[in-house]
């Protein structure tokens, strides 16, 4: 008899209300060992990286347009999980505000399917917050209500839902009563706010209220409208706002003068594209996020280990009879430690020799993954820096020199230690990198539709690449767009595709990156 496989668990998890930073730690927890993902259309997609292995159902609704109905979500869930799998249920904001968490977990229940609820941040909450508006105020309210701006519940209900007894009248709006409370926030009122409007100041509410629409509240492309009840719906059609939005309304909307922390972020309304590989791309993309910006990932560049390993493991095997072992970029120590790794090795190998960097991320990356100290790394991260603090410490002259670096890395740096005449100098590409087959969709019509304001070039080879797979007309789609550059030698590259740079970095490492282009936008 053929045995049925153990039934599997649903985790209904807030996703939060847009910024991928305020998914619950319980729900990244989750995600992490997710077997399936059911999300919707309001969840981040970098929320997904949190899930690499898990098979992904979209089932995202929009108003009068659902890709899967409530029934089959439903159905969807007792389906995974009783094939054994743990299934997370991924939902915008929190899973019971207007989320139609509690449908799920009562079809759940009655399937006999064991589930889990993880609050998530709502957007009532967050996307105040973010716009410098509290909820509550001791001097100006002690209570907050929500509301779904969907008031005509039954234009929005999928076909299998029209009929269900409970829902009658669960949309019924008291416009009596919300009139006369102190704050009020509207989830997806934007088509029906001039109803919603009117509805408050008919019975009773002071036009002159303060009130406040939020587009895509939490992220970088969040847009705030301020007004007066009264002139609010007009405002937010002349700006021409868009679902997704959520409506507040008090007289704590004034506080934004003073508490908008969010929009002032010196990067705040720029979009930023980086063209490094993916793995790269996550410091310098934390650090201009953190600051404000829209960022775009570009990878130009895919990083594989050598078609032939066979100097590469001569070279780690002698590693010990060498002076000096140098690392030019983390992307070295990364491939050394997975091919030590792969070898049965570990960094014994490299005996007494001494060990030298550029970068202060080459070095963290040593330290981190290697266990090793450096004891040189030049204040200038370029070759040439590092080759003549070698020199002038009279560590050059009958010293063995491993250069384990990428396949396209300058000469400069072994050219100038046998000129210093080093006894060996040992030049080995531990791993080579390809130009990217194509650029992301994404990064190719926000080019094209003018949404990006600068190119952070973190190397030479980013920008040939890009200039590469943007092809001849390369110079139109940047042209616009504001370039920085990391440090001197990416500038020369730059240069010889007729690319000027806004702006260098003063100091040749991700933060002063980041620093040239907000003291930019401080002029």
């Amino acid at each position: 008899m053929k045995q049925q496989p153990t039934p599997g668990m649903v985790h209904l998890v807030g996703a939060g209300p847009g910024d991928p930073s305020l998914l619950t730690l319980r729900g990244a927890q989750l995600l992490a060992v997710a077997q399936v993902v059911v999300y919707d259309a309001l969840v981040n997609p970098a929320l997904l990286n949190h899930c690499p292995k898990a098979k992904l159902f979209y089932v995202g609704k929009k108003a009068a347009s659902h890709s899967m109905t409530q029934e089959r979500i439903n159905a969807l869930l007792v389906e995974q999980a009783k094939a054994g799998h743990r299934v997370v249920r991924l939902k915008g904001g929190d899973p019971f505000v207007f989320g139609r968490g509690g449908e799920e977990c009562e079809a759940l229940g009655a399937a006999g399917v064991p589930f889990e609820v993880v609050p998530g941040i709502t957007a009532a909450i967050a996307v105040p917050a973010y716009a410098g508006i509290p909820v509550t105020h001791r001097d100006l309210n002690s209570s907050f209500t929500f509301i779904t701006g969907h008031e005509k519940e039954e234009e929005y209900r999928d076909a299998q839902t029209h009929g269900r007894d409970v829902a009658t009248g669960s949309s019924d709006v008291d416009w009596s009563v919300l009139a006369k409370l102190p704050c009020l926030a509207f989830y997806m009122g934007v088509k029906s706010l001039g109803r919603i409007c009117a509805k408050l100041i008919e019975h009773g509410m002071d036009p002159l209220t303060p009130a406040a629409t939020i587009h895509r509240g939490t992220l970088p492309q969040q847009h705030t409208v301020t007004s007066t009840l009264a002139d609010l719906p007009q405002r937010v059609a002349e700006a021409n706002l868009t679902p997704p939005a959520l409506t507040i309304i008090g007289k704590v909307v004034h506080l934004r003068q003073t508490m908008n922390w969010f929009e002032r972020r010196p990067l705040f309304g720029q979009t930023i594209l980086i063209p490094r590989t993916r793995a790269q791309a996550g410091g310098l993309s934390r650090r201009l996020s953190e600051l404000g910006a829209n960022i775009i990932e570009a990878p130009t560049i895919e990083l594989f280990p050598p078609d032939d390993l066979t100097e590469i493991d001569q070279a780690l095997l002698r590693a010990g009879e060498f002076d000096w072992i140098i690392f030019t970029s983390a992307n070295g120590v990364e491939f050394t430690r997975r091919r030590l790794r792969e070898l049965g090795r570990d960094v014994r190998l490299f005996g007494k020799a001494k060990v030298a960097a550029i970068g202060e991320a080459t070095v963290a990356a040593i330290e981190r993954d290697l266990s090793l100290k450096v004891d040189r790394c030049p204040k200038n991260f370029v070759a040439e820096a590092l080759a003549d603090e070698l020199l002038s410490g009279g560590q050059v002259a009958g010293n063995r020199f491993l250069l384990l670096r990428a396949d396209i890395a300058r000469p400069i740096l072994c050219e100038k230690l046998l000129a210093g005449h080093a006894a060996e100098v040992l030049d080995v590409p531990i791993y080579q990198s390809r130009v990217a087959a194509e650029l992301p969709r994404g990064a190719i019509e926000a080019l094209e539709s003018g949404q990006v304001n600068w190119i952070a070039f973190t190397s030479g080879s980013t920008a040939r690449n890009l200039r590469q797979l943007l092809g001849a007309d390369y110079r139109r789609r940047l042209n616009g767009i504001r370039i920085a550059s990391i440090g001197p030698i990416t500038t020369a590259a730059l240069k010889e595709l007729d690319i000027e740079p806004t702006v260098e970095a003063k100091t040749f490492n991700l933060d002063g990156l980041v620093d040239a282009i907000v003291s930019t936008m401080r002029k």
